[in-house]
């Protein structure tokens, strides 16, 4: 099969006005105007900001995402946001079960969470629900997958990874599997500075595409493009990108301005 396009995702989290996101979407067409090779862009903003990265995502020539979704179309679900309302936007793809949504991860300000123990509770099944609703609201997903520090020190990483895929594909069918993206977030790396090492990042992305391989067929798991995730800058952006089951980043703090963004989506476009 041809070689998988890389991608570029952005992640702005909870950063950025509709103003900064009009100009975001300028400077990013200025930097998609040098970058030579193939690469797909996708910018992942705030719900209220989604209008103004559509507005200038053919400018941009990036896929617009939703940081979040609910699973049903429509209801008396205060404060949710569901697909046909993302697609609306001028969405293309969405993220579903970013860990910061999923659990706690060392939140800076413990003390909000309450008795929570996770930041907004989303559970293997609920991120299930929310990735068919994505799929099949004609939409892309991202499904991200990704072990605590201490499941990582006991040994778990691989069985609560595998175990994360396995509820969150359930019942979504081989083609949209093939045609959507999977990110493995280190979820010890997320926000600290810390990253994953290449060598076992790309052990971890091609045990994924291994457990894809299981769950449908080879085709299948030759054709997912799967994203590393956890604290991915333009100085280790090169020794992720370069292995052979990294086919990008999603990126959090260093997508936030062009300058630090710019090179990582030059260095996918170059693997």
């Amino acid at each position: 099969m041809s070689k998988r396009v890389a991608v570029a995702a952005a992640n702005w989290k909870m950063n950025k006005t509709i103003g900064e996101a009009h100009t975001y979407m300028t400077d990013l067409a200025a930097t998609m105007s040098e970058v030579e090779g193939p690469v797909e862009v996708v910018v992942f903003a705030p719900f209220t900001a989604l209008a103004a990265v559509a507005a200038g995502a053919a400018a941009g020539r990036c896929g617009v995402g939703g940081q979040d979704c609910y699973w049903a179309a429509k209801g008396a679900y205060t404060g949710e946001v569901s697909v046909p309302m993302l697609k609306d936007a001028g969405c293309t793809h969405v993220l579903v079960g970013h860990s910061e949504r999923r659990r706690r991860f060392g939140v800076p300000e413990p003390e909000l969470l309450g008795d929570l123990g996770c930041v907004f509770g989303d559970n293997d099944a609920t991120v299930n629900r929310k990735l068919r609703a994505v799929i099949e609201g004609g939409l892309i997903g991202c499904l991200c997958v990704g072990e605590t520090l201490s499941e990582r020190e006991a040994g778990d990483t691989d069985a609560t990874i595998a175990a994360q895929l396995a509820a969150g594909l359930k019942d979504v069918d081989a083609v949209a599997v093939a045609g959507g993206l999977l990110a493995y977030e280190p979820v010890w790396s997320i926000g600290t500075g810390k990253t994953c090492d290449a060598d076992e990042a790309q052990r971890v992305c091609a045990m994924i595409r291994g457990e894809v391989a299981k769950l449908y067929d080879a085709g299948t798991a030759a054709a997912v493009r799967i994203l590393y995730g956890g604290s991915m800058k333009a100085e280790n952006v090169v020794s992720l990108v370069g292995r052979s089951d990294i086919d990008g980043g999603l990126v959090g703090g260093a997508s936030l301005a062009l300058k630090d963004f710019g090179p990582i989506i030059a260095a996918c476009a170059a693997s």
